[in-house]
């Protein structure tokens, strides 16, 4: 018992969730409904992959200008450049798929200093469904990047890193590429549970793959069937034994998120994604009031 207290405050603390299967569950998932996929029409199925499909041919896997600028200055240690990271997040109620709180922290980078941060109580109107994440959650998200872009635009961030998936996504088009392709931003995935696609398989030989990770930087490809690096497996710090997966959202390079990514984690989860899940968990805990849920049971959409 005291093991397990101890697991899930590291895993509050450092992101550095326990390895055991039930621990290892995306909390989305663990909120949403287990038959999820048989409560939206196949008319929504349809039109959801038809958008999916549409907005994947804008998505860039190339470094924009901001994300080169970003790189040189820190190759050359320049400090006349200030960069900006967002990390987003939603946290859910427990046994709650309705309310939930969404939430952007800005870093300053390469410092990682909080400059500004925002959480909002939302209502979720579409359930989870494995595969169209971004249509449960991307307005929302957007909502709090058009904030911040009116309200305090110098801390507008440059890179927003998503809790999340990229083009390592049943579509290769995952809540990073929707995302990025909405706002036109660089964008990247960053999930701790593997997505099993294209063949991926969290087996042995991926789990053997893992225990040759020797330090905080070490890598290896996500390269399914078809051929195709879909993300990179990161150990991101010395101290965490548990990777993330890294994919490119939009106008980003694998490598380049990669190395971004790596450059924020003090801990497994780098510090915006990390911010954001720590921070709205703790604003729920204050704000949230049980007598605030009218019908927190998701219907069918048709």
């Amino acid at each position: 018992m005291y093991r397990l207290i101890f697991d899930r405050l590291k895993a509050f603390i450092f992101g550095d969730a326990p390895t055991t299967d039930d621990e290892t569950n995306n909390e989305k998932e663990e909120n949403a409904s287990k038959n999820a996929d048989s409560i939206i029409s196949d008319e929504i199925r349809t039109k959801w992959e038809s958008e999916q499909r549409s907005l994947k041919t804008h998505v860039i896997e190339s470094d924009a200008d901001v994300v080169i600028e970003m790189r040189q200055a820190c190759e050359q240690n320049q400090k006349d450049r200030q960069f900006y990271l967002g990390g987003v997040d939603i946290s859910f109620v427990k046994g709650d798929n309705v309310n939930a709180c969404a939430a952007l922290v800005v870093v300053s980078f390469p410092d990682l200093e909080v400059v500004y941060e925002d959480y909002e109580m939302i209502k979720l109107t579409a359930p989870y469904v494995s595969g169209f994440l971004a249509f449960r959650e991307v307005d929302f998200i957007v909502a709090l990047y058009r904030k911040v872009q009116k309200n305090d635009p110098e801390h507008t961030p440059d890179v927003i890193l998503v809790d999340g998936n990229g083009i390592l996504h049943h579509r290769q088009f995952g809540l990073a590429c929707h995302l990025g392709v909405i706002l036109d931003i660089p964008c990247i995935g960053v999930a701790k549970k593997l997505c099993q696609v294209d063949g991926l398989e969290k087996d042995e030989a991926h789990l053997t793959r893992i225990k040759e990770l020797t330090k905080g930087g070490d890598t290896f490809p996500l390269i399914g069937d078809s051929g195709r690096c879909l993300g990179m497996t990161l150990r991101s710090h010395d101290t965490s034994t548990n990777p993330i997966y890294v994919s490119t959202g939009h106008h980003i390079s694998l490598e380049s998120a990669t190395w971004l990514v790596h450059q924020c984690c003090k801990y497994r989860v780098p510090e915006p994604v990390r911010l954001a899940d720590v921070n709205s968990r703790e604003y729920l805990r204050k704000n949230f009031k049980p007598d605030q849920v009218s019908d927190s049971t998701n219907g069918a959409i048709s």
